[in-house]
């Protein structure tokens, strides 16, 4: 519990800096964190909803964040009809990347992703692998595939692949 309770303080932190409202749990997992929340200043007479998440590991949170800002770089907003968060801010002490909501479809979660290399696997690991994503996203996987062309195309190398980092859709 110590691990969430230490990503909540940081997550607090930020908010507190960046005139925020920390909302609800979003994910959970082995990277991080993710925290709804919501801009205290309004603009128009509303408030920016926005995702706030805080990554338990430097070298994560670094390559998240390069990816984020390549996109950003390359006005990357949507790969093949999949919405990809738009980077608002990020604070390198903390580890922590606030970025846009999406909805379906989407792609997104780039904590395990690598920017301009692609981790090393033996044959046998990625027939392994391919399978087991086939069988993840049946009639999809094509056009996952297609996604990952296109983000490898920009250096960006997913290897986290999975139905909720790239969503179609029902």
């Amino acid at each position: 519990m110590f691990r969430k309770d230490e990503l909540v303080r940081r997550a607090r932190e930020y908010a507190q800096h960046h005139a925020l409202s920390l909302g609800e749990e979003l994910g959970f997992g082995v990277h991080g964190i993710v925290l709804s929340a919501e801009s205290q200043i309004k603009t128009r007479g509303s408030s920016l909803h926005s995702a706030v998440k805080v990554h338990e590991r430097e070298a994560c949170y670094l390559r998240e964040r390069d990816i984020y800002l390549r996109l950003k770089e390359r006005g990357i907003k949507e790969i093949r009809g999949c919405t990809v968060p738009k980077l608002i801010g990020y604070d390198d002490n903390l580890w922590i990347i606030e970025m846009s909501l999406v909805a379906r479809p989407y792609v997104l979660d780039f904590a395990g992703a690598y920017l301009d290399w692609s981790p090393d696997f033996s044959e046998e690991v990625m027939a392994d692998w391919r399978a087991d994503k086939q069988e993840q996203f049946g009639k999809q996987w094509s056009e996952v595939l297609a996604i990952l062309a296109c983000l490898e195309s920009y250096g960006i190398y997913i290897e986290d692949v999975s139905p909720s980092n790239i969503s179609l859709g029902p």
